[in-house]
């Protein structure tokens, strides 16, 4: 009985503990990373990372399910922009890598001033490379959508909302970068505030603007373009505000705007590598979209309704993954190399966990989360394809969740040329010709896609396990 009451005591202790923890990485924590227990150096920056990814899937899933109440070929125009978008995404997640590897390293060492010289100069970069693909989205949006396969009729319909996508694209670079300087900085409760804020806009305007509620006008499939970049440039204005008010681990001053070629090469030398890994990665995913769309615009609406739910089960683990990255930076910054490691494995395994719960679910009953979206009655193509989508491809979801964090993790050190030659081999190698082969010559559909991104994935996990355990990333100099 004394046994059990003591047992009893210290559960409740712990339960407030992790409770208090909670609270304190939700306002913001100002301790140390690097000192204080790792358990609650994980709990302090991956909650409000998991939170902040969790608001990018609701997001995800939101916008797609008013642009579906406009038809198929409207969800066939987000869905090939979105592939299109990657190559965005890629830049601006391959920027926020090198940011994250030379903040937290910076920080780690202790050197603040440094690193918001780090913080301007990534910004700096992300606007020019942003440049040329405004000028691209603007230009040639009907030429792109006709070249990954869409209709006349659907390119004259919806051509606009590439173009605003692509032609806003600097807001999506300066959120990336931006964020992931505040999250490397350990100040990942501001990131998570300022995702929140973008797509709690994005998701009140989206509808406003889709089917012209009220005095707004009936914009169609374009609204829900114009609605995703007023909330993201709020956003940034948002960033750029923290960043110069000077209350956080970050301190932008007017001495730190000098533009200096070496810090730039610095953050853009990171980066190549990680940009390199993410275009590699997506530039298989538009190949994915270009294979659907062999299968009509009904099959690539089903496969873009799963994607969304499935990066709606990702996004947060893709923040656990970011928690890795910079306990690993700042860790490797103060000389404690074991910590890090031991901060990777322990992320690794609560993301398995997490991923795995959401493997069980949309295994068992994916036909109510398609169903979400579209009415089979409507469109059985379109709610079949979804369910094949949704249940093949989160058989991989274990090998995913240790996958990420371990990819990340050699990112975070800064050794970004490593996934660079782990992602050629397991996503043009593997995931291109197996998903060709499988989905037409096997005649398999896009089931036939869903088992590619299986294979390839878990092979990459496989590879990124044991370059890990190799531990090389531990002598990385940033």
């Amino acid at each position: 009985m004394l046994f059990s009451i003591k047992n009893s005591s210290k559960n409740r202790f712990s339960f407030r503990e992790l409770w208090a923890d909670f609270l304190e990485s939700i306002r913001g924590s100002e301790k140390d990373f690097t000192k204080i227990p790792l358990r609650k150096a994980i709990i302090l920056l991956s909650i409000p990372m998991v939170l902040e990814m969790i608001m990018e899937s609701v997001f995800a899933l939101v916008d797609i399910y008013f642009v579906s109440r406009l038809g198929a070929q409207e969800v066939a125009v987000v869905g090939i922009t979105e592939s299109l978008m990657t190559i965005i995404y890629s830049i601006g997640i391959g920027l926020s890598v090198g940011t994250t590897a030379l903040v937290s390293r910076r920080i780690g060492e202790k050197k603040h001033g440094e690193a918001s010289k780090a913080a301007v100069h990534a910004i700096v970069a992300a606007l020019i490379a942003s440049i040329f693909f405004s000028v691209i989205g603007i230009v040639y949006a009907k030429d792109l959508l006709l070249l990954m396969g869409a209709t006349p009729e659907t390119v004259e319909m919806g051509y606009r909302y590439p173009m605003i996508m692509l032609g806003g694209n600097s807001v999506i670079m300066l959120l990336f970068v931006i964020n992931a300087v505040f999250r490397s900085s350990g100040d990942a409760a501001i990131s998570m505030r300022v995702l929140w804020m973008a797509n709690i806009l994005n998701i009140i305007l989206d509808p406003l603007l889709i089917f012209g509620i009220g005095p707004f006008p009936e914009l169609g499939v374009q609204g829900a373009a114009i609605a995703t970049n007023i909330g993201r440039g709020t956003a940034v204005i948002y960033q750029l505000y923290l960043l110069f008010k000077g209350n956080h681990r970050i301190k932008v001053r007017i001495r730190d705007i000098r533009l200096r070629l070496t810090t730039i090469m610095k953050v853009v030398k990171l980066s190549v590598g990680a940009i390199g890994q993410n275009i590699i990665a997506t530039s298989s995913w538009i190949f994915l979209v270009w294979v659907i769309t062999s299968l009509g615009e009904s099959a690539v609406a089903g496969y873009t309704i799963a994607i969304r739910l499935i990066i709606f089960i990702l996004l947060p683990s893709w923040g656990m993954a970011n928690a890795a990255a910079t306990l690993v930076g700042q860790n490797l910054g103060a000389n404690e190399p074991a910590r890090a490691e031991k901060a990777a494995w322990a992320v690794g395994g609560v993301n398995m966990i997490l991923l795995g719960l959401g493997s069980i679910i949309f295994i068992s009953v994916p036909q109510l989360f398609i169903g979400f979206f579209i009415d089979k009655a409507v469109d059985p193509v379109v709610w079949q394809s979804g369910i094949d989508c949704l249940r093949v491809i989160s058989y991989g979801f274990l090998f995913y969740a240790l996958g990420m964090v371990m990819i990340q993790s050699i990112n975070g050190a800064g050794d970004t040329s490593t996934p660079v030659w782990l992602n050629i081999i397991a996503f043009w190698m593997i995931e291109i010709p197996l998903a060709y082969i499988l989905t037409n010559a096997l005649g398999m559909g896009v089931k036939g896609v869903g088992f590619a991104i299986i294979i390839s994935e878990t092979i990459l996990t496989i590879m990124a396990v044991y370059m890990f355990r190799k531990g090389k990333w531990k002598e990385t100099k940033v």
